[in-house]
This record gives C-alpha cells, structure tokens and sequence, in this order.
C-alpha cells in the first residue's frame, strides 16, 4: 500500500536499491495535479479535473463555472436535489395527496419563514430581498391599522331626557295606542281622547274625544303623509282625522265584529286587525274600502307591521302564532276565493305583539312574545327560517331597530320593565334604560330615527336619547306625496 508519507522507488532511475525518491513539489491551488506513473493506466492520458456540482465553493474568492451545456450553476440548489433523487419513496397505496391549494400555501410559507428562495434547476439569480422583508410588511400591518380612523363609542344617556304625564292610559297589552308620524308630531290615545304633541315646539293639542259608546280609543296609527291619522275604536269602527284641521274624514265600518287593536299603513292601503282574528286591507281611495282579508289568527290580533317595500305584512296574535303575508301571493288566493299566507311560525309560546322589519335587511324581521315567552326571534321572511333566538328574561312589549346603526330596542315588563338595547347580531347588551315603575307597553320612534318615546302602564311618557346623532343629518324637507291627495274626496264629511 501506498501512503502519503512513503518514498517511491524507480529501479531504472535508481542505481542503488531502496533509494528514495521525492514526491513532485505542490502545484498551486486549481492547477491539474499530475498522478504518479504507476497509478496510471497503460496508455492512459492524464485524466482531466472536473469541477465540483456544488454551487458554493469550497474557495468564496473563486468563481464556481459549470459545464459547456450549463454554464453557470450557481443559482442551483444541489443538495435539496441530491436529497430529492435519493429520498425513500413514500407508499403509493397509503400517500395521501395534498391539495393545490395546501400546496401554494405550503411554498409560500417556506419562502416566508425560511427565506427559501432556491430552486433545483435555475439558471439566473432571484433579485435579492431584504432579511428584515417580514418584519417590513409587520410594521406596515400595523401603521395602516394605526391610521384608520377609530369610531368613538357612543354615550348612552341612562335616564330620560324628559317626562310627561300620560293620565289614563289603558294597560293592556294587546292595544297599540302610541305612534310617531312623519311630520314629527306624537299621538297617544289616553282613554276616550287622543293627543298630539308637536315635537318641534313642544306644545299638546287635542284632537278628538269618543264617546263612550265607541271608546275607548284601542289603536293609533299615522299615515304616511304625516298629516293624516287613522284611529282604532273599541266598537270596531276605524275613523280618519285631518290632524291639522282637526276633522273627520271618513269612519270605516261593517268590517270587524269586535275592537280593532292594530293598526298598519301601505302606501294608499290601511290595514285593521281586530279582536275577531281578522286582518282587513282597507283602500280609502274607493267606496267598497275593503278589499282584501286575510284569515290565520284564532284568537285577536295584537301586532300589524308592513314591509318597507310594502310587499309583505308580519301580523303576530294572541294564539301564540306569527303570519308573513305576501302580497303577490294573496291576489292570487283572492281570486280563487280564499287567502293563504306565505309563512306561519309557531315557534312562540306566548301571544305575539313586538314586531320590527329591519331597516337595512328587507328580509329580516323581529318579533317578541309575551310573559310566557320572552324571547326575541329573528326570522328570515322568504324562507320562514329562525335566525336566531334570544331568551330576555321578561314579557317583551315592543321592539324598534335603530335606523342608523345595526342595534335594536327592546321594552319589557316585570320584574325591572327597562328598555334594553342590543347589539346586532352578537346580541350582546349595550345598554339597559330604568326609569318606569310598570311594564312599558308600547314604544314609538322619532322620523330621524334619533329619540325614542316609551308610555308605561305607570301614566308617564319618557323621551329616551337612545340612539344617538346620525353621522350625516338629512335636511327634513316636506315632500307632498301622492297618498294625500287619497283624502281630497273625503274633505267635505264629518
């Protein structure tokens, strides 16, 4: 055996045996080493020396070429090739086959965290990135969430802005005797009277007192004119006043046999609920005002709201069930001689008065149910699906959706008949408004959708600031709408 430390002995060059010959001196670095002659093959040239595959250098200073076909290797990653060619194969029968999109976000990751930015087969370098690349996009994250703009939290004033007293209010549950019209003017029916206040000016006006063979006043209800004011009787007519000149314009009766105790405008269409269970589409522009009749409630009807497109009327009773009526749907039951509804719920176990469509989801209503209940339940109307349910803990009276944010109002009865605001749709209290010592049965809102007036079985009216200032106030500007000229037929009766 030959090592590195032995002499070579060369009998024709020798003349004396076992004489030591030196190995040739060192070449320098990167020139062909020459192999001694009896390493050689018989015939043999020297064999030339082939660079190394890998694309680091053993030397830094010195430049790493590849071959005539690859000219440069340097941008090449050997090893994970090598590890790749080498590696065992996986069992085909058990592999699991990851997604495309496991996949992407795998390299991405790779790129990311370990600044992996090689490749088996390239032959041009990537432009390089700068180390600290994550913590750049870290610290933009974070200077764009600093700049947005964070909304302040609103204050909710806990006690009222103001109180008036409100004398002989009927404490029934089943009446709505409370509404807020467009022209800003309140009406609350006070026993056999109805009273206006002008909330611009704050003053209190009389409008009409019934006699005691039709009163008392049962529902109230403001057209959308904001001048005109349909009044519920417990001899179950339905009178309509000209607010501003004080006069009655037309009595609806032969409609209901008992008292009508909801009350609900549609454009040119006012619709009754009564104590017989029945729901009546009135036109006040012809005679023969009633026109259309939906029959689902067993037992009277408590609660009556219309859609804001006026395509579909939420009508709850005290049979514990809650009705979605489409209009589309009762001409055509019409015309074949009955009328059916879209959705029946009996998802409550108490009567069914709160009713609230939401003002930025068409689709989507509120609804409260009474002692035995308590709960507020969300409802998606084309489907008649259950959106979500919320136990209260107290008879739910009347339910308003803020109209400029996604909150909702709720009144309640015993044991603390407080005012509860939740977020929606976490549901989660924001706030809860003390102040009324009986159960607040009915609740109106403002046209800016800003106060909220509450009347309580304890004969007091509250003015709650529970909703805040729009961020952009409209101008209130009157517009004259069609559905008052509906009246100019009617001017001249009593």
């Amino acid at each position: 055996s030959i090592d590195a430390g032995s002499y070579l002995m060369s009998p024709e060059k020798s003349g004396r045996r076992g004489a030591p010959v030196a190995r040739p001196p060192l070449r320098e670095a990167g020139s062909t080493p020459s192999m001694p002659p009896m390493l050689q093959e018989p015939g043999s040239r020297p064999r030339p020396y082939m660079p190394s595959l890998c694309s680091t250098p053993r030397n830094p200073a010195v430049k790493c070429y590849g071959d005539r076909f690859i000219p440069d290797r340097s941008a090449m990653d050997m090893d994970m090739a090598h590890y790749l060619l080498t590696e065992p194969r996986k069992d085909s029968k058990n592999a699991v086959t990851p997604s495309p999109a496991k996949e992407a976000y795998r390299k991405l990751l790779a790129e990311k965290l370990l600044n992996n930015r090689t490749r088996i087969l390239a032959f041009r370098n990537k432009p390089p990135e700068p180390e600290n690349s994550m913590l750049m996009e870290l610290h933009a994250d974070a200077a764009s969430i600093q700049a947005r703009p964070v909304k302040k939290r609103r204050y909710i004033p806990q006690s009222a802005e103001r109180t008036l007293d409100a004398p002989d209010i009927v404490d029934d549950y089943y009446l709505n005797l409370l509404d807020w019209g467009s022209a800003n003017v309140l009406s609350i029916a006070l026993g056999n009277t109805v009273y206006l206040w002008d909330a611009a000016s704050g003053s209190t006006s009389e409008l009409v007192t019934i006699g005691e063979d039709d009163g008392p006043v049962t529902s109230v209800s403001w057209a959308p004119d904001g001048n005109h004011i349909a009044i519920g009787l417990n001899s179950s007519a339905v009178q309509i006043w000209d607010s501003s000149s004080s006069q009655l314009l037309r009595t609806l009766q032969g409609v209901h046999e008992l008292r009508v105790g909801s009350l609900a405008w549609n454009k040119n269409i006012l619709t009754a609920g009564g104590m017989d269970g029945k729901i009546v589409n009135n036109d006040l522009r012809i005679r023969n005002h009633a026109v259309q009749t939906y029959r689902g409630h067993e037992q009277e009807v408590c609660g009556l709201k219309w859609s804001g497109s006026g395509q579909q009327l939420a009508s709850g009773g005290n049979d514990n069930l809650l009705h979605i009526w489409d209009v589309s749907m009762a001409s055509t039951a019409q015309s074949a001689g009955r009328t059916q509804w879209l959705h029946r719920m009996e998802d409550h176990s108490a009567a069914v008065k709160a009713l609230a469509w939401c003002p930025f989801q068409s689709n989507l209503l509120a609804s409260g149910g009474g002692a035995n209940d308590r709960c507020i339940k969300f409802w998606n109307t084309h489907t008649g699906a259950c959106l979500n349910s919320v136990d209260t803990g107290s008879q739910v009276c009347a339910l308003l959706w803020n109209k400029n944010d996604r909150e909702l109002l709720s009144s309640h009865g015993f044991t603390q008949n407080q005012l509860t605001l939740w977020k929606y749709p976490s549901m989660t209290k924001m706030a809860e408004l003390n102040g009324h010592t009986s159960r607040v049965l009915f609740m109106a809102q403002s046209p800016d959708g800003c106060t909220v007036a509450s009347a309580a079985a304890d004969e007091t009216l509250r003015f709650w600031n529970v909703f805040g200032t729009p961020d952009a106030p409209k101008s209130a500007v009157k517009v004259k709408t069609p559905q008052s000229r509906m009246f100019n037929s009617y001017n001249h009766l009593r």
